[in-house]
């Protein structure tokens, strides 16, 4: 970890924190949340040892990277345009990029806006979901789960932040990056996270207190609000992107799920993914693999699969 470079650099009208290592094809790591350039500590040392230059930036919003403080500033354009704005800052033609979560869905827009930027793409957990230009997400997400859904209560403004703040910030992230529930997560208002004394949360062996430490020394000094801003930004997404219905994104693409995620899991996606929808969206899919007993944050709890997995795809690049 010693070995790994930290970086500030300008890029969109922010300032924008790097990690990287090593030499040779860019390899670009885009988090998802509630995480940061750090989630990708595995990945950044085994690529690197293979013969790779792999760059992970804390988003914008996250960690060392500026938050802007309108939520407008946290649109697909912004985050597609701050990754664009590296690579150019870098004289990086092409790369090759892994995302997971929120940062998978960057990625996807990635593809969507500038195929020409991208070589080849690992998506982990989340796959490419297509615009239906009938329906909103968040109004969708409200009508088959309820107002309790994490997304939905993620929509309003300081709401989600004084519940984070009232429990802990260390004990929320040890919550969500340690559940292995497969069903839609809820957060209830007033109760989101089960604060219990009575019933420690016990970490995985792939989570250390010195990891939970690490990330919750950013949140303390950044707070939640410029994270929680991409989800602010879901609906405002969906109008932008109108002109994008129906496209097909023309990148090579592997997708790697754990079939514990609750992604995986969400209504549709099991039937759009194996059944036809995905690959003719993304023509050039090449793989999909499904991890058995696998949870959703899948390249810190299965880093050595996954870097297998990520490494034998780029090999073909």
């Amino acid at each position: 970890m010693e070995e790994i470079v930290h970086k500030k650099v300008h890029v969109n009208g922010i300032n924008m924190h790097i990690a990287e290592k090593g030499e040779g094809q860019v390899v670009l790591l885009l988090h998802g949340f509630p995480e940061l350039w750090y989630s990708w500590r595995h990945q950044i040392i085994a690529l690197a040892s293979n013969g790779y230059h792999a760059i992970a930036p804390d988003l914008r919003g996250y960690g060392d990277s500026d938050s802007p403080s309108s939520s407008l500033s946290y649109t697909c354009f912004h985050l597609v345009g701050d990754i664009i704005g590296l690579l150019d800052l870098l004289n990086v033609d092409q790369v090759l990029l892994v995302a997971h979560d929120m940062g998978a869905m960057v990625g996807w827009y990635l593809c969507m806006f500038r195929p020409d930027r991208i070589k080849a793409f690992v998506s982990l957990s989340v796959p490419f979901r297509p615009r239906n230009p009938k329906l909103k997400p968040t109004q969708t997400l409200r009508a088959i789960f309820g107002d309790a859904y994490y997304i939905c209560r993620f929509q309003e403004a300081g709401d989600i932040e004084a519940e984070i703040t009232e429990c802990g910030i260390k004990h929320v992230l040890k919550k969500i990056l340690t559940s292995r529930d497969p069903g839609a997560p809820m957060l209830p208002k007033g109760k989101s996270f089960d604060v219990s004394p009575e019933s420690p949360i016990i970490l995985p062996s792939w989570l250390s207190e010195e990891d939970i430490d690490y990330y919750a020394a950013k949140y303390e000094e950044k707070g939640f609000t410029g994270p929680l801003n991409h989800y602010r930004n879901l609906d405002w997404n969906w109008e932008l992107t109108a002109p994008w219905t129906g496209v097909e994104l023309k990148v090579p693409a592997k997708l790697v799920v754990g079939d514990l995620d609750m992604v995986y899991n969400m209504f549709g996606v099991k039937d759009y993914v194996h059944n036809g929808g995905f690959k003719k969206d993304v023509p050039l899919l090449e793989d999909v693999v499904v991890m058995e007993g696998v949870g959703h944050f899948i390249n810190q709890e299965k880093a050595e699969e996954v870097n297998q997995h990520i490494i034998e795809f780029f090999s073909k690049f």
